[in-house]
């Protein structure tokens, strides 16, 4: 690969549309649900998932649920996908928006 190839694919990455949303992690052994939101949704399971590996998610309840049932108990979700074409402004409160409402509606924690 040349640098030219290189740079190329590097500022591909840069400009790569990103999509917004609204995500579960539910336990299958428990039941238990946590909501989160995510400006990046197509990549955030694999942070989220590396963080619970490594035994350093923030999420305290969702670690120890981790730590006592496994990664094969756990799947993560997408719940909802927000339109590219929002601003900054509307997607944040957007995200807040559904988090909430999907929160109540699963009896979910939040992330």
């Amino acid at each position: 690969m040349t640098s030219e190839d290189r740079k190329a694919l590097i500022n591909d990455y840069k400009d790569r549309e990103t999509i917004a949303g609204v995500f579960a992690v539910i336990c299958s052994a428990t039941g238990r649900a946590w909501v989160g939101q995510s400006r990046h949704i197509d990549t955030q399971q694999n942070g989220l998932w590396f963080s619970l590996k490594m035994g350093g998610s923030p999420y305290r309840s969702l670690q120890a649920e981790w730590t006592a049932h496994g990664a094969d108990s756990f799947r993560f979700e997408q719940l909802d996908r927000l339109s590219p074409d929002l601003s900054d402004m509307a997607r944040k409160d957007e995200l807040k928006r559904r988090a909430a409402l999907w929160i109540a509606r699963l009896e979910a924690e939040a992330l």
